[in-house]
């Protein structure tokens, strides 16, 4: 292959960022005593790519994202663990240099299920993966009534985890996420997390805290273990901002379904627009027009890597 249009630099591998598994860019991020992570809901490549744009340093999967985009479904434990799998790699993909954290439901079966999904992530250098409690067919976890599985069956799949993650010689921050408040009540839910973590999960993810008090009580009862708190739109748990969190002890918030809910307003407003009088009245700003999109994507870095490479795909520009 000629390299003609490359600079000597780039020929010679100079100014390359050396690549570093996404697991343990998450893991120092955690071992902060001043940091916390805050990462928005994301559920796609267009998406993902706003929230880098933006600037975050982290990214969530959210399941239910995913399974409405990917396959028009509620989170009801429909959607499959290779669909999830190709959505969280394909978006850890866009930028290594940025963690994502992906949902990955009960771990989609048995302990060799849950082994499976584990070792699936890892290749797809996600960061991190939260699995659950919850019946193999799940709900959403500010969904009610719940069916949960032994603490025993709970910390197979855990351990099924940690075995993968073990045997694959590669890292990855497992997440042990507990959904037995509402239905077995708060000193069981602390214990099934205290369990996981002797189990080989690396974050405690207690879902469905329903105040500020039971929050604060839910990171002292588990203290040395790192927190998750996950903040739902419409959800039981109170919003929380990112700073109150931090004072609290958690290590990582997550706004779940962040863009969904924003995506399910603006595009409902727009095409409510659309139907009742024929026409989007444009943004003042003229924002959102078909070049930002581009411009989010990165068509002009993929111009630019084109012509490095010789190519003449935007030659004259766009």
């Amino acid at each position: 292959m000629s390299t003609g249009n490359l600079s000597a630099a780039q020929r010679n591998g100079e100014g390359k960022r050396p690549f570093r598994q996404a697991a343990t860019i998450l893991r120092e991020m955690l071992n902060d005593p001043e940091k916390i992570v805050v990462c928005p809901g994301v559920y796609d490549g267009f998406t993902a790519r706003i929230a880098l744009d933006i600037g975050f340093d982290a990214l969530y999967m959210t399941g239910a994202g995913t399974a409405a985009s990917r396959i028009g479904a509620p989170d009801l434990g429909i959607i499959n663990m290779t669909e999830m799998a190709a959505n969280a790699s394909m978006i850890a993909g866009l930028d290594w240099s940025v963690p994502v954290i992906a949902d990955a439901d009960t771990g989609f079966g048995s302990s060799l299920s849950a082994a499976r999904t584990a070792k699936t992530y890892i290749e797809g250098n996600v960061a991190a993966l939260h699995i659950e409690d919850q019946a193999f067919i799940k709900r959403c976890g500010h969904l009610r009534n719940k069916e949960l599985v032994p603490l025993d069956t709970y910390l197979t799949r855990i351990r099924a985890a940690s075995m993968a993650r073990e045997a694959s010689g590669r890292d990855l921050v497992i997440i042990a996420r507990t959904d037995s408040l509402q239905s077995l009540g708060f000193d069981e839910a602390i214990r099934r997390l205290k369990a996981a973590h002797e189990a080989g999960a690396d974050v405690a993810f207690f879902e469905g805290l329903v105040s500020k008090e039971q929050a604060r009580e839910a990171v002292k009862a588990l203290a040395p273990i790192p927190c998750l708190l996950n903040i739902v739109h419409g959800g039981v748990t109170p919003v929380i901002s990112a700073k109150e969190a931090k004072e609290m002890g958690f290590k990582i918030i997550i706004w779940s379904i962040l863009s969904l809910a924003e995506v399910y307003n603006s595009t409902r407003r727009a095409m409510k627009e659309l139907r009742d009088t024929g026409l989007v009245t444009e943004r003042e700003d003229k924002a959102g027009g078909i070049y930002d999109v581009f411009s989010v994507v990165g068509i002009n870095q993929f111009a630019e890597f084109d012509a490095a490479a010789g190519g003449v795909t935007l030659k004259g520009g766009f």
